[in-house]
């Protein structure tokens, strides 16, 4: 088995080997994972922060030990903490990475990956904050347009949306709403939640397919077109534009 990291700032990751295949997540700047296949073009892959698997072009990552593999997934995380930023390499060339990027081997304002050193100058993230952090962070992605597959400020989904607020407040969620789902501890009624707290939705099968961030006075922040703010009641998303309902309430769960 071999290792890698992402040295890009968003590469897509494909369900299928190929180009025209579906997005199913991305991987961010410095994110490392396992090979656990590998043809010609592309390699399949496993993420190291959520075990998510799924297909990545081989000119858009970079192969790194296992000892250094290891030690990336050990080491104390740090994130970029700015909406938008850039980090400068050895040779003075520029990359922008977003909210939410790993920063590894991070020392005195530089990261490392492999010979290339890097200079960050933005704000870090690599505590754990307390809860009333989630809605502030929530706040920072706001009117960013929905993409599938999505967990950038240029485009993210619901669950990429909740996963990488907390992952930047500190705590760590899986990658899919239904995933999301089997973490935490369950609430039985919407008046005990809390702002911070995730309420989850399901489709007509009964499937969990949607997740927000509960706000103070029944309001949730969530990607639905883009990250907006509606209202939440017993039966689900209100959606001011509409005024209709447009998820259906599954059980609302508390993660700090």
């Amino acid at each position: 088995m071999s290792f890698g990291i992402c040295n890009l700032s968003i590469v897509p990751l494909r369900l299928e080997p190929a180009d025209p295949s579906e997005m199913v997540n991305q991987v961010v700047f410095g994110e490392h994972f396992k090979v656990l296949e590998k043809s010609k073009k592309w390699s399949k892959i496993r993420l190291a922060f959520d075990n998510y698997e799924g297909f990545i072009d081989n000119k858009q990552y970079e192969e790194i030990t296992e000892k250094v593999y290891n030690y990336l997934s050990e080491e104390n995380k740090n994130y970029a903490g700015e909406l938008i930023d850039f980090i400068t390499d050895n040779n003075h060339n520029l990359t922008t990475i977003p909210m939410g990027a790993r920063l590894p081997f991070f020392k005195d304002n530089n990261i490392n990956i492999n010979n290339t050193i890097y200079t960050y100058n933005g704000k870090v993230c690599n505590t754990k904050l307390t809860k009333s952090a989630i809605i502030d962070t929530a706040f920072l992605f706001l009117n960013v347009p929905y993409l599938w597959g999505g967990k950038s400020p240029f485009g993210i989904d619901c669950s990429g949306f909740t996963q990488t607020v907390y992952k930047l407040c500190g705590y760590n969620l899986l990658r899919d709403a239904k995933e999301q789902a089997t973490q935490g501890e369950v609430l039985s009624f919407i008046e005990e939640s809390e702002p911070g707290d995730l309420a989850f939705f399901d489709n007509e099968d009964g499937n969990i397919t949607h997740v927000g961030i509960i706000m103070n006075d029944y309001n949730i922040i969530h990607a639905h077109g883009k990250v907006r703010i509606d209202k939440l009641d017993h039966s689900g998303i209100y959606n001011i534009d509409t005024n209709k309902h447009t998820h259906k309430l599954r059980v609302i769960k508390r993660f700090i």
